[in-house]
């Protein structure tokens, strides 16, 4: 069985040797594609525009994004997935030859398992809901045969959506953070996410209590299979390890890669909409009078994209690895309450001032 996956290891490792030699001109362009198709871009930006436009994809969104991303930790715990750049340094497999050199890069050194690419699966759920809702929103009569122009419209939906995919996966591979078939399985995995989403309707109209519930589940279930293993004897965190060894630089390593730095992070997103759907401020907003008009939903969208770039801008502090958790959690659980309840209640309120005004 080893042998079979240093095998797999080693054609992966060519794949990415072949990429850096013959594309190291695109080096900017993989690394720009690596960190748009992080997560952090569905909660700040995407989730802002989504939900104002159509509230029932902003949600949809945040339900794929978190459970896909705690399914792909689930799984890579289970798989112990290698990545290119430590795997050629920590391998015995080139003992009898010379290893092939690869380069590292700012944004390589990932400090969890690689399989499957976290980067390949939530890019292909996030972009899969998209394009679903948007071929759902234009091509409504679905009894009724297609036009040219919707055809169109269908073929060039999906044509980015494989596009994005496979810049997101070149990407990958050439920054040497997974191996092609950790992004392949990545991409499979989160399209099977968001296409068991699409069939459930109970998550539009859910109790806060249920989101707190889902949260604490996620959190413990997590927190349990990993002490399950290391009671067992085994380290779930044993890539940190390989991640400060093998890494190039120092300070390419970094805290918010790892795998309970995302699950806050995530969980913070998640319990942070739960609050902002049942609060009072989202129903005398968006659900009130002023949700209904266009101008409204617009400005809220500009409102929360700024309001949200100053939110990023706080890094909390790394020193203290259980302080950034929580911090990293209360920052990321004000993004929904910002844009779900905070922006649109404050702009309803100064709409409602100038009709007076007025």
């Amino acid at each position: 069985m080893e042998t079979g996956m240093d095998a797999l290891h080693d054609s992966g490792i060519q794949i990415v040797q072949y990429l850096q030699l013959n594309f190291m001109s695109s080096q900017d362009w993989f690394m720009f594609v690596s960190l748009a198709a992080d997560l952090r871009n569905t909660f700040f930006i995407f989730f802002p525009i989504w939900f104002h436009m159509c509230e029932s994809v902003g949600i949809k969104l945040i339900w794929v994004a978190v459970i896909g991303d705690w399914f792909n930790l689930v799984f890579k715990w289970i798989l112990f997935g290698q990545r290119p750049y430590w795997w050629i340094h920590d391998t015995d497999y080139y003992n009898n030859m010379s290893a092939p050199v690869i380069q590292q890069f700012p944004v390589t050194c990932e400090t969890g398992p690689g399989s499957p690419s976290g980067h390949a699966m939530g890019s292909a759920a996030v972009y899969y809901v998209m394009v679903t809702s948007l071929l759902a929103i234009f091509l409504k009569k679905k009894k009724c045969p297609l036009s040219f122009k919707k055809r169109c419209l269908q073929a060039l939906l999906w044509t980015g959506f494989w596009a994005v995919q496979a810049c997101v996966c070149l990407s990958r591979v050439f920054l040497a953070a997974h191996f092609p078939h950790q992004v392949i399985t990545g991409v499979i995995s989160g399209m099977v996410v968001a296409e068991i989403f699409d069939h459930v309707q109970s998550i539009y109209k859910t109790s806060l209590k249920r989101y707190v519930c889902t949260t604490l589940f996620l959190f413990f279930s997590a927190l349990g299979f990993y002490l399950l293993l290391r009671a067992l004897g085994v380290d779930l965190l044993w890539t940190l390890e390989k991640a400060k060894t093998w890494c190039a630089r120092p300070e390419w390593i970094h805290i918010d890669t790892t795998p309970f730095a995302g699950l806050l992070r995530n969980l913070g997103i998640f319990f942070g909409l739960g609050l902002a759907l049942n609060s009072q401020m989202y129903k005398d907003s968006c659900r009130g009078k002023p949700g209904g008009q266009l101008t409204f939903r617009l400005t809220c969208i500009v409102a929360s994209l700024l309001v949200l770039h100053l939110f990023d801008s706080f890094k909390p502090p790394t020193k203290v690895e259980m302080l950034f958790y929580a911090l990293s959690f209360c920052k990321c659980a004000a993004v929904p309450l910002a844009c779900v309840g905070i922006v649109p209640y404050c702009m309803s309120q100064l709409l409602n001032r100038k009709e007076m005004v007025l």
